[in-house]
């Protein structure tokens, strides 16, 4: 059962690293965190490639910063509610694959999937890389990961 503390409700910082609130669901944050990314993948898909990858870019290192802030505040490291991460990597998962509900929902379990699995360097990646830049890099590789998987599935389709 995830616990979130109140102070998501109430500072701006914990608000958005618990994913606009959706880190704050009783169970699975991080699958609640992922589909409260989807509608701003709908809108960001409507943007150029290389200003979508600045969107990645930017939110990646304010995402570290961000979930490094809300842990540190929290005294948790990588808080089970804090689910900026989630957004990101599902973005970068999306990263030049055409809107489309499928699309979104194939993204979304490949996604999930390689999140919670973690196959090698993820796991690695998981349990030794600290404070918010180690928040964040466990899902951008599994971004990484189901970008692959989703650009193997559009070149099958």
């Amino acid at each position: 059962m995830n616990k979130s503390p109140a102070s998501v409700w109430h500072r701006p910082t914990h608000f958005l690293a618990f994913g606009l609130g959706s880190g704050a669901a009783p169970f699975a944050p991080g699958t609640f965190g992922t589909l409260a990314a989807i509608p701003f993948y709908w809108l960001l898909s409507e943007l150029t490639l290389g200003w979508y990858l600045m969107v990645i870019a930017i939110t990646f290192v304010w995402g570290c910063w961000l979930c490094d802030k809300t842990s540190n505040d929290l005294g948790v490291h990588d808080h089970s509610g804090i689910v900026w991460d989630e957004f990101v990597g599902y973005w970068l998962t999306m990263t030049a694959v055409p809107f489309s509900w499928e699309a979104a929902l194939w993204g979304f379990v490949a996604f999930r999937i390689f999140d919670v699995i973690k196959p090698w360097p993820i796991r690695w990646a998981d349990r030794r890389v600290a404070g918010g830049f180690g928040i964040m890099i466990d899902d951008i590789l599994a971004g990484i990961y189901a970008w692959s998987t989703m650009h193997l599935w559009l070149w099958l389709h």
